[in-house]
């Protein structure tokens, strides 16, 4: 057992250092530990045993909200990463659904059934409003499912068992490769919440068989459990889990550089240069593109995405001049670029220009930003259901900038939609990023109306 907190010498360990200042802060915002239980969605328990010094926080993003709650300004963080707890291998495999060749397999059965084998220490992360921000941190899905949303608790509940087997594919390569795909499409349907536990179920088994085999079709397998891998990092992105992101991307490069594809390896360093920028590492991420582009094959679909990724990085960065000049360069590159390669093989000016519209409304030019944004979304495909929810939320967000106060919120209210469907923390975070701006503009025609959907989608502390 830890030293008791509230005893703190210079000699004690970083976990008694860290239940000190939990209740330290704690009792000087005048919670109790039950008033904060109900404030951060933690059980008694747990804040209990961290007072004490009897556990540390696992994840990094619990302390996160839990510095938000008690505005520690980043101390308890910074006290936290001196444990040394958190637990390296993020690879997650939660049981799900198989899925066959519709996304009948993706069905979850009913909140009321799912509640009652639940605790606290059965968690999902979900969009929450924190101090006026919404924040996705770890919430006990008993009180997800109790709040009214029971679709956010989706992502890790159980499911009803496969309608295919390996047995009945031409090999589990075609077998493995088909539900990829299968999932890929439903994603955009439905978005991410019901698709990735699907996904890291058959990861988990993909993984199990390619164990198993020998020769050229271990090669094979570890080649498709490599972009099962970068695609589960994708869909946790979405779903505001950024550790589990990190995890699965980060075995996603180690498994490239194992499979000698330095395609795949180029690929996956440009998918860690989109989570630095868009996780608030803009400066990482130009490196992580640089290394992308200097992996990818010159004349490549993959050097354009590098680019594509740098130009945004410096946006971030309020380098307005690198940004449209990489743009350029991006557009220039897709000119003379490879079409008979698989990778990018869905990128084209217009969605460059998307990108570019993106980075103009990071830049303030919220003119052009609106109207590129205005562009894509009536070109993009219904069946992209979650995209169009991001790029909507992006447009609304433009508006808003530009003073189009009534445009902005009735797009918003249709991104909100999206989002209750799909769960996307994309759309979430940009709609936050809506409301904040919206705040100076109570009074205007629709803000209510946004903001009381808003709300309707996210969780409360009591």
């Amino acid at each position: 057992m830890g030293q008791k907190p509230n005893d703190l010498t210079p000699e004690a360990s970083p976990l008694d250092r860290f239940g000190y200042h939990v209740r330290d802060l704690r009792e000087r915002r005048s919670h109790t530990l039950r008033s904060l239980a109900e404030a951060t969605f933690f059980s008694y328990s747990k804040l209990w045993k961290w007072e004490n010094a009897l556990r540390a926080p696992k994840h990094r993003s619990e302390v996160v909200h839990l510095d938000t709650v008690l505005r520690g300004q980043g101390l308890l963080v910074e006290l936290w990463e001196h444990i040394g707890m958190e637990p390296r291998d993020s690879h997650v495999s939660i049981p799900g659904p198989h899925v066959s060749e519709s996304s009948s397999g993706l069905v979850t059965p009913s909140a009321e059934q799912a509640g009652s084998n639940l605790d606290d220490t059965d968690t999902v992360v979900v969009p929450c409003r924190v101090h006026g921000r919404i924040l996705f941190v770890p919430v006990p899905r008993r009180v997800v499912l109790a709040s009214g949303l029971a679709g956010l608790a989706a992502a890790a509940l159980p499911a009803s068992p496969a309608t295919a087997s390996a047995a009945a594919m031409a090999s589990p390569v075609e077998h493995f490769a088909q539900l990829r795909r299968v999932m890929i499409q439903t994603d955009n349907l439905i978005g991410p919440r019901h698709v990735l536990p699907a996904l890291q179920h058959q990861l988990a088994q993909l993984a199990f068989r390619r164990r198993a085999s020998r020769g050229a079709d271990a090669a094979e397998l570890l080649a498709l459990e490599t972009r099962y891998e970068e695609l589960a990092g994708w869909l946790a992105q979405d779903i505001g889990d950024e550790r589990t992101a990190h995890g699965h991307t980060a075995k996603a490069l180690d498994a490239s550089h194992i499979t000698g594809d330095s395609n795949l390896t180029a690929y996956i360093l440009g998918r860690k240069a989109q989570l630095a920028v868009d996780t608030g590492h803009a400066a990482d991420a130009l490196g992580l593109a640089a290394a992308a582009r200097r992996t990818a094959q010159p004349g490549s679909r993959l050097e354009v995405i590098a680019v594509m990724h740098q130009a945004h990085a410096h946006a971030v960065l309020g380098d307005g001049a690198e940004a449209l000049t990489a743009y350029d360069t991006a557009v220039t590159l897709l000119g003379r670029a490879d079409t008979d390669g698989i990778w990018g093989s869905w990128l084209d000016e217009a969605y460059i220009s998307t990108a570019r519209a993106r980075s103009l409304a990071t830049l303030g030019d919220y003119e052009n930003a609106a109207a590129g944004f205005d562009s894509a979304i009536a070109a993009l495909p219904a069946t992209y259901r979650r995209d169009r929810g991001v790029y909507l939320a992006r447009a609304a967000r433009a508006h808003a900038g530009t003073g189009n106060i009534a445009l902005a919120t009735q797009i918003g209210l249709e991104a909100v939609g999206v989002a209750a469907e799909t769960g996307s923390a994309r759309i979430v975070s940009q709609l936050d990023r809506l409301d904040r701006t919206l705040a100076a503009a109570s009074g205007r025609e629709g803000v209510a109306e946004f903001r009381a959907a808003l709300d309707q989608i996210v969780l409360h502390p009591s």
